[in-house]
This record gives C-alpha cells, structure tokens and sequence, in this order.
C-alpha cells in the first residue's frame, strides 16, 4: 500500500514540474522592469518571478533568523 501511495505521489511531483516548466517556457518573453533616473532591467519573466521569490524568502529566512536565535539564547540562559 505505501509503495502505491509513494509512486502516485511521485507522479503528482512530475505532473507539477512539467506543468510549471511548460508554463515557464511560455512566458520565457522579455519584461522590462523600470527604474528611476532611467535605469532598465530586461530579463525574461520567469528569471524575474524566480528573482523577486528568492528576495521574499530571503527575508522570510532574515526575520525567522531573529527569532531563532532569540529562542536559543533563552534556552541558554535556563540551563
């Protein structure tokens, strides 16, 4: 039973990536981000939605990072 259920979802995880990568391959068009005094970025959309995700986790990361080690330095303190 658990080898069934491993293999199904196996294929869910194939499914989902080819249907991510396909989507990515479609929108592989340029997009120009706009900056101020005239300054551009032309990239493809894909390497932009993956550039503004990898900036929101690593700010994910920067703000759990506070209370991770607040949290070890109490855990410090009681012993």
């Amino acid at each position: 039973m658990t080898t069934l259920l491993k293999l199904l979802v196996w294929l869910l995880r194939i499914v989902v990536f080819i249907g991510l990568f396909g989507l990515a391959i479609k929108n592989s068009g340029p997009m120009e981000l706009r900056f101020f005094l005239d300054h551009a970025w032309t990239a493809p959309i894909s390497v932009v939605i993956l550039t503004v995700f990898a900036i929101g986790v690593g700010v994910g990361l920067t703000a759990a990072l506070g209370v991770f080690l607040r949290s070890r330095t109490a855990d410090r303190e009681v012993r």
